[in-house]
């Protein structure tokens, strides 16, 4: 049973940062996967954040967290990271965290479509101004 469970957010100052975590359990990544965060506000569209190529290593990011945001994952590809960093009021929301099987020349972009199989319950992120 694949297991996806983000955590690390919580309620920072403009300006601060955060590093969310996703541990993931029972995921077979095969020779590559898109590893990706998303973020929702209720009411809007959920929005891809950033994602990862575990096999080809390209890595896309949405202009709004671009210079500010960082995705990573451990050697042992357990845990997904989203280091945040110069946090703003806007980047309130649900972050979420999600794979997908694809093959390593897939650019992880919304553009692309990638369809996303396994979700995590989400964390809450909360930047006050």
């Amino acid at each position: 049973q694949v297991r996806l469970v983000e955590s690390g957010g919580g309620s920072v100052q403009a300006g601060g940062s955060l590093r969310l975590s996703c541990a993931i359990a029972g995921y077979n990544y095969g020779s590559s996967s898109c590893m990706g965060w998303f973020r929702q506000v209720p009411g809007k569209e959920r929005e891809e954040v950033a994602a990862i190529n575990t096999g080809g290593g390209s890595v896309y990011y949405c202009d709004s967290v671009k210079g500010r945001f960082t995705i990573s994952q451990d050697n042992a590809k357990e845990t997904l990271y989203l280091q945040m960093s110069n946090l703003k009021p806007e980047d309130t929301a649900m972050y979420y965290c999600a794979a997908a099987p694809a093959a390593s020349s897939w650019y992880c972009s919304p553009a692309a479509e990638t369809k996303f199989r396994f979700w995590g319950q989400g964390t809450q992120v909360t930047v006050s101004s």
